[in-house]
């Protein structure tokens, strides 16, 4: 009896370790593959796995898809990269990222818990950080002081330096954060159009959008200087001319040169009064009237002679 049994046990042994072998091998596709249904791959996929809506479940402690280039010939690009789910140490980064395989960087991270909408790219082409609805190519919305950060990092060689822009209901405003966040530069809301412009040429306007000089302030109000002195400076006169729109009156104009400070109206030909480096006065009118303790006289003058001063009380016309 028991040498009857050996032959049909040794074969069943032996297909038993055959169907446990093939149930362990790689299975290699040869033609399109099909699922008609859900995909779970992984260590920790079940029999009778509950998919939802999933289409493709990746289910295990180490979840990565790398794509591999194995192009060989020519100039045709072979870089490899890989989406990563998740650090795989202790303690790790909860994560989704990109990583450039060949170059060993990872160009591009989505921490867990990042708000809805940290990147948005609408139909439009236009980008949202923090908003789903951009209204223009970059939009950010933020609930306090929606900032930009230009930060040189040192990494070129070239010295360290952080600027901020930033905007909120105080201001528009560009920070140094580098330097003690000092904010040199602010533009608070309702400031009106042209409040500062400069032209193609490089003129200012301060009120206007086609400034005529260098500077021009065409602005209610005028200019006031707390401290300080105002210093012009050419090779050659200098001047300033004051000019009021509100009639027909000349402009008047204070001109320097050679050292002389002339006080002028335009198109009369000549400086109406001329002050020397030495205190000399040359007048250039006909009349000249003084006024003390509430009198007054007047001189006026004619070519080749004399001046002939009035009573008291006379005036020059």
């Amino acid at each position: 009896m028991k040498h009857g049994f050996r032959r049909p046990l040794a074969t069943g042994i032996s297909a038993l370790a055959l169907l446990v072998g093939t149930a362990q091998a790689d299975q290699q596709f040869l033609d399109d593959v099909i699922v008609d249904g859900s995909l779970c791959v992984g260590q920790d996929c079940v029999n009778g796995e509950n998919f939802g809506f999933d289409t493709i479940r990746l289910k295990e402690n180490n979840l990565r898809i790398r794509a591999v280039d194995t192009s060989n010939s020519g100039s045709f690009p072979t870089r490899d990269w890989q989406i990563t789910f998740n650090d795989s140490s202790n303690g790790g980064q909860d994560k989704f990222s990109i990583d450039d395989i060949d170059a060993g960087r990872t160009p591009f991270t989505i921490e867990a818990s990042a708000p809805s909408h940290s990147l948005y790219v609408d139909d439009g082409g236009r980008i949202g950080l923090g908003t789903s609805t951009p209204v223009v190519e970059m939009h950010v919305v933020d609930g306090d002081s929606p900032t930009l950060r230009l930060e040189q990092d040192g990494s070129s060689g070239f010295t360290p330096q952080t600027w901020d822009v930033a905007g909120n209901e105080t201001n528009f405003f560009v920070r140094d954060a580098t330097n003690g966040s000092r904010i040199p530069f602010k533009i608070r809301p309702t400031a009106p159009t042209n409040a500062l412009y400069i032209d193609t040429d490089g003129q200012i306007g301060f009120g206007t959008a086609s400034p005529s000089a260098a500077l021009d302030l065409a602005i209610a109000g005028g200019l006031e200087i707390n401290s300080g002195n105002i210093f012009a400076q050419q090779n050659g006169a200098v001047s300033l001319t004051l000019s009021d729109t509100s009639g027909a009156d000349p402009d008047f104009k204070i001109q320097y040169e050679s050292g002389s400070a002339r006080f002028s109206y335009a198109g009369t030909g000549f400086p109406e009064m001329e002050l020397k480096q030495n205190g000399n006065m040359i007048l250039g009118g006909t009349c000249m009237s003084f006024e003390r303790g509430g009198a007054s006289f007047a001189c006026t003058f004619a070519a080749g002679a004399s001046p002939v001063c009035g009573a008291v009380g006379s005036t020059c016309p």
